[in-house]
């Protein structure tokens, strides 16, 4: 199940100078390798240990891998040879070519290599074994560290690998990152922009290169500029067709890495050209402007070393931008910032971060197909204030990401087809009901719902204040989620789910009245029937009467109220401390009774007894308690059965538990959320 976040409001984005050391010792890589080295032993990871479980969770491995350290593989490792190069990167047996093409793409930009791939590593004198890496988390920088033990067959890497046979950076960056997802087999298939997300904590977005605008080309040179990774892929309209070659030398379904762009200068005219590269170090597009084609021969050789240009079987390949255009279907762009999405000038963006989750019950809500429980999902409102410079709209950037889905595989889980939808705010403050969603459009939404890791998209709406609910397209499908808001000009958000308040009316204390009621007259003789002459009832005795009169009142389904409610409704109305209740104190919990007969009955539906969990939130607040999110979904849990209904019973116990707790908050005068939490899940 997913995380409860008790505290979802916005913070701002993690700085990448603050990795979190993640090892489960609570040691960061500096300590672990001084002991390392003061024991004199090679340091090995306890956390993710050279055994098959790492390999694979789904299957035994296909041979018998050998777990070799470098230098048992070759006499002399290197960690970096001659500098990290996308030549570094060579797939192996993994279908892991999203990763690798993430990689190539990651060599272009020193900075950001530096930081996911700490530089000061080596297998020199201070070698010990071990090796760290840092990556991007939903808004955190951890550090990952590892030891040097890489899965072999016949004395070579099995996974990803140098071209040059003693570099061991890319494998052991791989490994990193298997670790980080759970395993290798955790790697097996994904999209090229979720890799480079979590090497840089930047935006992505993604291109349908037939749909692509008219300044596509300016659009990548600028990226490629910025130093924004990109990466490229061909279209399959079938499992057969993955990682089928092409008449051109072309792969289907897999991911290249997008590695320059340029203009050349060929018989007169300018033409215009990419470069991309295959991670599998090899296989490469035979047509126009490939390494051997004729085209070459036109251009000058100060332009072809320009260009880096050779005719070298290495997985890299320039080609006509037009040709791109023809055989390419998709373009992923990850920015450092979002600068590269829109025009040309360069802002400071502004940046807010929401950590959340969709629990089955209670805020798993679904699309907006869905309108019986659409409006349960989180709401987050967002207030634009400024419009950009010289315009009459606010841009903004919405990136929606689901949670260590990837390392959620060995369980079971995939990707969640997630998205989102913008609602222009009525004005009033708390979470928004089903009939506002009834009577509303969308003022905006996500372009499409897609199984992705991350869905993002820009908008351009007037000042104003809006709702943003996020969500999965189908209901009861739980996963935690983080919402990232970019934009230009400093824009508030608020998580509508965060105050809690207890609104209830002043306890009853009745008064003897000497005219009864007929209703009054009838429980008195039940009571005296029961009680005896002390006229008090204990809890088993006050299950009989409560069902007893349950039974004769009409319109009501519900099954015999409990041993422990009865308990639960004496600790409620026990003003004498004996255990027992009396007759006035019956008296003043029936009028308690009455009301929430009433609330269950306005909120059953279908009047079968029993009420949707995702009607709490509604039932909880006319009864006169408003929660946040974690608290609805803590009762939630504890409250609904496998099928997301709540009995009366366990209605009451609730509202009983929630009046103890508010009458406790209220002696106390404690924050009234810490003590909620502290009783409601006993």
């Amino acid at each position: 199940m997913p995380s409860l976040y008790q505290h979802s409001k916005a913070r701002p984005a993690a700085h990448p100078g603050a990795a979190r050391a993640t090892h489960s010792s609570g040691k960061g890589y500096e300590q672990l390798k001084q002991e390392c080295l003061r024991r004199g032993v090679l340091f090995e990871d306890s956390d993710f240990p050279a055994c098959n479980s790492s390999l694979f969770f789904s299957e035994n491995p296909p041979i018998p891998f050998v777990w070799k350290r470098p230098g048992d593989i070759v006499k002399d490792p290197k960690f970096i040879l001659g500098g990290a190069t996308r030549t570094d990167i060579c797939q192996g047996d993994l279908g892991d070519c999203w990763l690798l093409a993430a990689i190539a793409s990651l060599t272009l930009n020193e900075k950001t290599l530096a930081r996911v791939v700490p530089l000061d590593q080596n297998f020199g004198p201070d070698y010990a074994g071990i090796f760290h890496f840092q990556f991007w988390q939903h808004n955190e920088w951890l550090d990952v560290v590892i030891d040097d033990r890489l899965p072999t067959f016949k004395g070579r890497l099995v996974f990803l690998h140098s071209a040059e046979l003693n570099e061991f950076w890319s494998a052991l960056l791989e490994k990193a990152y298997a670790k980080l997802n759970g395993s290798y087999e955790s790697l097996k298939g994904g999209s090229t922009i979720e890799a480079m997300e979590d090497f840089t904590g930047g935006i992505g977005e993604m291109y349908d290169v037939k749909a692509a605008p008219d300044n596509f080309y300016e659009i990548l040179e600028k990226a490629l500029k910025r130093c924004s990774m990109v990466g490229c892929s061909i279209d399959t309209s079938s499992a057969a067709e993955s990682e089928a070659r092409t008449p051109f030398g072309l792969v289907k379904g897999h991911a290249y890495s997008v590695t320059g762009i340029e203009e050349v200068s060929y018989r007169g005219q300018q033409v215009q050209l990419i470069r991309i590269r295959n991670p599998w170090g090899q296989v490469e597009w035979n047509g126009p402007w490939s390494d051997n084609s004729a085209e070459w021969h036109s251009v000058s050789p100060s332009e072809r070393r320009r260009l880096s240009q050779a005719a070298r079987d290495d997985g890299e390949f320039w080609m006509k931008f037009e040709d791109f255009k023809i055989h390419f279907d998709k373009v992923e762009i990850c920015n450092l910032t979002p600068d590269a999405l829109g025009d040309s000038t360069t802002h400071k963006w502004e940046v807010t971060i929401h950590q959340g989750s969709w629990v089955r019950g209670a805020t798993a809500g679904g699309c907006r197909n869905f309108l019986e429980t659409f409006w349960t999902n989180p709401q987050i409102k967002l207030h634009l204030t400024e419009k950009d410079d010289g315009q009459d709209e606010c841009t903004f950037i919405v990136a929606l990401m689901q949670k260590d889905r990837r390392k959620l595989k060995k369980l079971g889980a995939e990707m969640l087809t997630i998205g989102y939808s913008i609602y222009e705010s009525p004005g009033r403050d708390g979470h928004l009901g089903k009939d506002f969603f009834r009577y509303h459009p969308s003022k905006a939404r996500s372009k499409t719902y897609i199984n992705l890791r991350e869905v993002t998209q820009r908008f351009k709406l007037p000042p104003g204040d809006y709702i943003l609910i996020p969500t999965t397209f189908e209901p009861h499908q739980e996963a935690d989620f983080c919402l990232r808001i970019f934009s230009e000009k400093k824009a508030i958000t608020e998580d509508l789910d965060e105050n809690v308040a207890i609104d209830l009316p002043e306890p009853l204390h009745p008064t003897p009245d000497p005219q009864e009621t007929e209703e009054e007259k009838q429980f008195r003789a039940l009571f005296e029937q029961i009680s005896g002459e002390d006229m008090e009832v204990s809890a088993k005795e006050l299950e009989y009467v409560l069902n007893a009169v349950l039974k004769r009142t009409k319109n009501i389904k519900f099954k015999n109220l409990s041993l422990i409610s009865c308990r639960n409704i004496i600790s409620l109305m026990d003003t004498s401390g004996n255990g027992k209740l009396e007759f006035s104190e019956f008296k003043a919990f029936w009028e308690k009774m009455k009301k929430w007969i009433s609330i269950f009955l306005q909120f059953d539906f279908d009047k079968s007894g029993s009420m949707s969990s995702y009607e709490l939130r509604g039932a909880l607040k006319a009864a006169g308690y408003q929660l946040n999110n974690y608290l609805l979904q803590l009762i939630v849990l504890r409250y609904s059965d496998e099928q997301f209904q709540i009995e009366f019973d366990d209605f009451l116990n609730c509202l009983i538990r929630l009046e103890n707790a508010s009458r406790v908050f209220q002696a106390l005068s404690v924050n009234n959320k810490e003590f909620i939490n502290l009783n409601i899940g006993e």
